[in-house]
């Protein structure tokens, strides 16, 4: 058995507040979700999910049936000694909307808590809908918008606004729910959408906002969309459908049979049966809030909780930056040179006229930290390797146009500032100014690697000038040593970029 010592430090992880767990049991799942430790990217160690049904037959008995009870219990024995060998010591239990509305819900409680050792904490509406949104928060940058989670149970819906939570409203629209309400006849579920959903009069603030979606359901649609349309990237998380052809996906998906639609094998069989009830429900929640795209979200209830646990100060950390720097801790041959990369790019890249948003300033900060995690691969494919590891990392508070940017920025910095090695797929994603600026960004991380070797310490003693057209770099003392062919080939390749022409020089 591992040796599961607290305090004993892992090779390969980085070790703190945790392994922390949750375990989500829902309406139509029950999910175990292991993280590394409580910070501001929760990094999962392990996940698995058992689709135990427990809200199936509800809506007729009021109560949870012997069969999904017995099944729920044999999962959480397993996910109770999964927690004993991976070393949790902080373990969170979370009960939603089947549990809450059983008439045997409390009897359940209690022998989920005896076979965990843990207390349960039995939500309402009210604070899924919270835990939701602050899920949300975890992982989008400054969300403004709609969140919708979609259970097996219910459909908690909440205004969002930064991360300020607004108005919220729990519907009995979940999928199981739905689909059981309605006797399995999508037209009564179409009705019994229209007539909840009347019932939120706030739900129009989301006009011409994002709506974040999250849940299982949901997921999948997502899901089968992705593939249907060779989107270029598996990546879930800040998956984007304009509003349109979201309803238009969702009117094909309800009516049609659904092992008949194209990919459907990307979606588990488990999941097949509420489709059609996950696509009513957000084709009309889309019609009535106006909004103009469905954002999918990979993080909600169990990641808003560990949102919550955090202090004031962690939770006010950039989680993009954040997860860039851990990758950099566990795979950079310098994590401080990476530092340095950000500070150096932060005084070059205005020296030459390089304007920025506050959104690019971001990702280039990201790209300096992510700059040499490919170092250990042969020099022939760090780039490709690069490229591959960041645009399928499980980064969060960026959208996919910030995954290209990274992806290219650190591919260019390891392959030179060409495309021919380069599958157009991923450039697709980001706009001209977007891959103008990773290209900018591969040639100056490209200068640097030159410049330093790839150790901290030097980049802070190179001056930097621009004067009459020429991109000056002033070496100090012994640094003078580092000026030869291949430096000024980086150099005037930098420079070209930008119009200018390049000089090195030796201070004295």
């Amino acid at each position: 058995m591992a040796d599961n010592t607290p305090g004993r430090v892992i090779r390969g992880r980085l070790n703190g507040s945790g392994p922390i767990a949750v375990i989500d049991i829902g309406s139509n799942s029950i999910r175990l979700v292991v993280y590394e430790r409580q910070a501001r990217t929760p990094t999962v160690l392990f996940n698995e999910k058992v689709l135990a049904g427990l809200g199936r037959g509800l809506a007729a008995s009021g109560r949870l049936s012997e069969t999904a009870v017995e099944m729920a219990h044999k999962a959480l024995v397993r996910f109770r000694r999964l927690c004993d060998q991976l070393g949790v010591d902080n373990l969170n239990i979370l009960a939603t909307a089947a549990t809450r509305d059983a008439e045997n819900g409390a009897e359940f409680i209690d022998g989920v808590q005896k076979i965990c050792r843990t207390p349960v904490r039995l939500l309402s509406g009210k604070d899924e809908a919270r835990l939701a949104a602050l899920g949300i928060v975890c992982g989008m940058w400054r969300p403004d918008g709609i969140v919708g989670d979609l259970g097996g149970g219910s459909l908690e819906l909440v205004e969002l606004t930064g991360s300020t939570i607004g108005r919220g409203q729990t519907l009995p629209l979940g999928g199981i729910r739905l689909q059981e309400e309605a006797g399995g006849k999508l037209a009564r579920a179409q009705k019994l959408t229209e007539q909840a959903l009347s019932g939120v009069e706030w739900l129009p603030v989301g006009s011409g906002k994002p709506f974040y979606a999250v849940g299982g359901t949901w997921r999948s649609l997502a899901r089968l969309h992705l593939f249907q349309n060779g989107y270029p990237l598996n990546v879930m998380h800040d998956y984007a459908i304009e509003a349109e052809e979201a309803i238009e996906f969702c009117q094909i998906v309800a009516r049609r049979n659904p092992d008949s639609l194209d990919m459907i094998d990307v979606v588990s069989r488990a999941r097949r049966p509420l489709l059609a009830y996950g696509a009513t429900v957000m084709e009309h929640v889309l019609r009535r809030s106006g909004a103009d795209r469905v954002v999918m979200s990979a993080l909600g209830l169990r990641e808003g909780l560990l949102y919550d646990l955090l202090s004031e100060e962690i939770r006010a950390q950039d989680p993009l930056v954040e997860a860039a720097r851990e990758l950099s801790l566990l795979r950079s041959r310098s994590p401080d040179y990476a530092e340095e990369l950000v500070v150096w790019t932060d005084r070059l890249f205005p020296t030459v006229g390089i304007d920025e948003t506050e959104y690019e300033r971001r990702l280039r900060t990201a790209g300096c930290l992510l700059s040499d995690i490919g170092w250990r691969a042969h020099p022939d494919y760090r780039g490709e390797q690069s490229l591959n590891i960041i645009s399928n990392a499980g980064f969060v508070g960026i959208d996919h146009a910030g995954r290209a940017y990274l992806a290219l920025s650190v591919f260019y910095r390891h392959q030179g500032l060409i495309d021919d090695s380069l599958s157009p797929r991923i450039r697709e994603l980001a706009h001209t100014r977007l891959k103008e600026r990773a290209r900018l960004l591969g040639g100056a991380l490209r200068l640097a690697s030159v410049l330093s070797a790839s150790v901290d310490g030097i980049l802070p003693q190179i001056g930097m000038a621009v004067e009459k057209g020429e991109l000056v770099l002033r070496l100090p003392g012994e640094l003078a040593a580092l000026d030869g062919e291949r430096l000024s080939k980086r150099a005037n390749q930098f420079s070209r970029l930008l119009g200018l022409r390049s000089r090195i020089e030796a201070v004295i």
